[in-house]
């Protein structure tokens, strides 16, 4: 079935119908019952479904319930005052990147921090999600980095496990947010996810940390990631100073993202990576380094210019590739 009201809403009305349409003597008053629930169920049906906010600082954010938002990670005070003038009570981030308890703090908002990867989430982070969206302090936000791919898929499967959503339109909430289709995990733990029994929720015993401990080799992952959007700035924007982020400088940022592949090839966790992961990792630290060596080069010619583009076009494709291969397998 496809996502949208119109469908959702007709099988509202045909359970309206059903109960409305019985027989009865008393034609007129169970008229106007019926058309008091279609009014009603109506307006519970548009509440259940997903729009988008016009939130300026809250990047792709999508309301999935009336209790509940999706959206990507809040940066500045305007983000944060924004999710505070929505109403918002608890902040809940399935990204790697330590919170910014603080600026949660100077609004009242609490932080709850649940990260889990590309490749799906697992049983137990589902019903944990589940319990947090159902027990905590509402309204609540959902977020990751960008906003379309893991906070929209972990605002499903908790709203799903608790009841507030229809496992049946659970895919497509993905699809609405824009959810790549090459994230085939967080596509399948939508697919699957169920209603958990509230006995099962009740009993379940969540420790919801702010701030959560993250093996070295995804906090590294997390750095490396954040580097890389600010080098794609500043390549969208043909390597000059980027106006929304004027402290930011694009050789500094080269040598940061060189460092961040550097270090990660010394962690043992790395080390007993298969060889060809190490080895993407290898490429990628040289070609770092000669987009940090062409962006320093005063000369700024136009083989300069083409080792630059060449240096970040390898790194991208090196990356997707291994993103393909190892980081976005389906559990």
């Amino acid at each position: 079935m496809s996502f949208s009201s119109r469908g959702y809403l007709a099988c509202c009305l045909t359970l309206v119908c059903m109960t409305a349409c019985s027989p009865s003597d008393e034609v007129a008053s169970r008229n106007e019952r019926s058309a008091a629930r279609t009014t009603n169920v109506s307006q519970q049906a548009e509440k259940q479904f997903p729009h988008r906010l016009a939130a300026k600082g809250l990047p792709n954010a999508i309301q999935l319930h009336e209790r509940v938002i999706s959206g990507g990670q809040p940066e500045g005070e305007e983000a944060f005052r924004e999710l505070r003038d929505l109403g918002i009570k608890t902040v809940i981030s399935v990204d790697g990147a330590k919170p910014d308890t603080e600026l949660a703090a100077k609004y009242d908002l609490q932080y709850v921090h649940l990260p889990h990867g590309y490749n799906g989430i697992p049983k137990q982070r589902m019903a944990e999600l589940a319990k947090a969206v159902r027990d905590l302090e509402g309204p609540i936000y959902v977020h990751c980095h960008h906003g379309k791919h893991r906070s929209p898929a972990a605002a499903t499967v908790a709203c799903v496990a608790n009841g507030m959503l229809d496992s049946r339109f659970a895919s497509d909430v993905l699809t609405f947010a824009g959810t790549s289709p090459n994230y085939q995990g967080l596509y399948k733990s939508a697919a699957a996810a169920r209603r958990i029994d509230d006995a099962i929720l009740d009993a379940l015993q969540v420790d919801f940390p702010s701030v959560a401990q993250l093996p070295p080799m995804a906090e590294s992952m997390v750095l490396l990631e954040h580097t890389f959007d600010h080098l794609k700035q500043f390549a969208a924007a043909e390597w000059q100073p980027l106006t929304k982020h004027p402290d930011l400088d694009a050789a500094h940022e080269a040598l940061l993202l060189k460092e961040h592949f550097t270090e990660m090839l010394r962690l043992d966790s790395v080390a007993a990576q298969p060889a060809e992961f190490r080895a993407m990792l290898a490429e990628s630290e040289s070609d770092a380094e000669k987009m940090e060596s062409a962006l320093r080069d005063q000369n700024h010619s136009d083989a300069n210019f083409d080792q630059l583009n060449s240096a970040f076009k390898r790194i991208s494709e090196t990356c997707s590739q291994c993103h393909r291969q190892f980081r976005d397998v389906p559990l």
